[in-house]
């Protein structure tokens, strides 16, 4: 005990005496003369010079942050729709020709297999109700775009048709991985989504992968990942029905190989937020897990990874003029015909 207040009492007459020379902090003390680092005793020389290369190159990481309450928003999102009305006279009675409804549609797209690839099927369409033009998915503490993120973004999640197509090729992957058992020597086909800056691509098809993923049966998929590149990364488990924020990728990568250990099955999305910031090989097995990437298309930000890792590219179109009509339908929905008509000549002259 006596020493360490020796200890305190000598730290404190060493920190007075650099102050009386004009060193009252750390960068101040990586810029002293010699001779004025050598009127302090080596107990503080040594412990300054720690907190100045710390300062300098940062080692501690944040602590896991456990979010409240936005499991269940997102898992239990509220559905709506946009439709085309089939009747001319309903379609009248809207600014935009389309119609809002509550809950999930009569029928959804259909799909029919290209090649490798999955494409709209518009020849089953034909017969019956009419598919959305867009869906629409409202969670009340929004996406993981808003808890990334200051900015207090929209609750709504657009969904037009590719990007349901996009869901429908990872699905098709996880039948595959269920059928399976979900073995870790499974070899999950890696893929990386691919569209113009811009569309929405990573908000709504992120989003959407989010919801659909959570949805999933919890004893085959225990548990769900969505990182921004060199940023933070949201786990998602299933059993305990909570949400952690990494801030730090290599905690992350840590507690994924933890889970791993544990027998967890795993799938990944990892959004390539900043340009030049592909995913790093090691983020995730080579066999065993599923994972997306999701990017624009400039080749430094996927190519080297999709190289290494064999990946397969899902391509996503533009939104065409119906899905910006519909979008503009929802969000006018409150509006009378006068202000939606308004509203949706301003969009298409910059379309």
């Amino acid at each position: 005990m006596k020493r360490a207040v020796k200890g305190e009492v000598i730290f404190d007459e060493d920190i007075h005496r650099l102050c009386d020379k004009g060193v009252n902090n750390l960068p101040g003390w990586s810029l002293a003369a010699a001779e004025v680092k050598a009127a302090v005793h080596n107990s503080t020389k040594h412990f300054l010079a720690a907190a100045a290369e710390e300062a300098r190159n940062p080692t501690t990481t944040s602590a896991p942050e456990k979010l409240e309450g936005v499991y269940e928003s997102v898992h239990n999102a509220r559905r709506s729709h946009a439709v085309e009305p089939p009747d001319g006279v309903e379609r009248k009675k809207t600014g935009t020709g389309m119609g809002v409804r509550e809950g999930k549609p009569e029928q959804s797209w259909s799909y029919r297999k290209a090649d490798d690839a999955i494409e709209e099927n518009d020849a089953v369409q034909q017969f019956g109700a009419a598919p959305p033009v867009l869906m629409v998915l409202t969670s009340e503490k929004g996406w993981q775009y808003s808890w990334h993120t200051i900015q207090d973004l929209p609750k709504d999640v657009f969904v037009n048709c590719e990007v349901d197509r996009a869901w429908q090729t990872v699905k098709r992957d996880l039948t595959k991985w269920f059928s399976s058992h979900g073995g870790t020597d499974f070899n999950f086909e890696r893929r990386v989504l691919i569209g113009t800056p811009g569309i929405g691509k990573s908000m709504a098809a992120g989003s959407y992968l989010l919801y659909q993923l959570l949805h999933c049966d919890a004893e085959e998929l225990q548990v769900v990942v969505h990182c921004f590149g060199g940023g933070d990364a949201y786990v998602s488990d299933k059993t305990t029905k909570r949400v952690t924020r990494y801030s730090d990728e290599d905690m992350c990568v840590s507690e994924l190989r933890s889970l791993r250990g544990h027998g967890m099955n795993v799938y990944i999305t990892y959004d390539v937020a900043k340009e030049g910031t592909p995913p790093p090989r090691h983020f995730a097995p080579t066999s065993g897990w599923g994972m997306i990437a999701v990017s624009f298309p400039k080749v430094t930000n996927y190519d080297e990874w999709a190289k290494q890792i064999k990946t397969a590219r899902i391509i996503v179109s533009c939104p065409d003029e119906v899905d910006v009509k519909a979008k503009c339908a929802w969000i006018t929905r409150d509006e009378n015909k006068e202000k939606q008509a308004e509203c949706w000549k301003e969009v298409k002259k910059h379309m």
